[in-house]
């Protein structure tokens, strides 16, 4: 029963938000902005409003690869959202522009999980040998495996709690900047609003995931 709730299904919840935020993008990459403004240009326009002139704005490949690299002041856009003028490539755009924006005041959520980038790291090469020694050496009750799995699930679930109000904050100072700086109309918000909000949801998942999983591996100590 334990298995069931904490694991099948946040399991459920994970690959419902995957689908959500394909499907929702995939709706409004094909809806293009009345003003015609590319994701480049809102991503340089929002960061410009903040007075930040020293983070490239680069194209990277994939779709829904976006991010932000604080350690290098760079902002990946993919080549839908760089180029494209959709509402999904402007929401996508303003958001990493959120974080940029986030970087640049010292946003202390962002600090803490950039602070915990390297031990997010070190767990998630330790997950491998974690997911092969519980299932083929020692089994996922024994002590040695048990503790290492609960030190990886904790290490993710703390970081991936951290990620929220850091994600949840880019996303309000995008669909506010794109309004004030006149890029979308107030009309248009229903589709960037919708963008993000899926995206969200794919956070949320990752987080249920992690602490159904560490709360599983909890009650294996009893």
């Amino acid at each position: 029963m334990n298995f069931l709730f904490l694991i099948i299904v946040p399991l459920l919840v994970g690959l419902w938000a995957q689908m959500k935020v394909k499907g929702t993008y995939a709706k409004y990459v094909r809806v293009p902005s009345r003003g015609r403004i590319t994701g480049f240009e809102a991503a340089q326009a929002v960061m410009s409003s903040a007075g930040i002139t020293d983070v490239e704005i680069v194209q990277c490949q994939g779709t829904l690869t976006d991010h932000y690299d604080p350690n290098n002041k760079r902002l990946a856009l993919s080549e839908e959202n760089y180029r494209g003028t959709s509402l999904a490539a402007l929401g996508v755009a303003a958001h990493e522009a959120g974080h940029a924006i986030q970087h640049k005041q010292a946003y202390a959520p962002l600090n803490l999980r950039m602070a915990l980038v390297p031990i997010t790291g070190f767990a998630s090469q330790l997950l491998p040998i974690y997911i092969m020694g519980s299932l083929f050496l020692m089994g996922p009750r024994s002590g040695m495996f048990l503790m290492l799995g609960i030190f990886i699930y904790l290490v993710l679930t703390v970081f991936q709690l951290v990620t929220l109000p850091v994600e949840f904050d880019a996303s309000k100072r995008a669909k506010a900047q794109l309004v004030n700086l006149g890029i979308v109309e107030v009309d248009e918000l229903e589709g960037v609003n919708k963008t993000l909000d899926a995206a969200a949801y794919t956070y949320v998942a990752a987080f249920v995931s992690s602490l159904g999983w560490l709360l599983y591996l909890l009650a294996q100590r009893r």
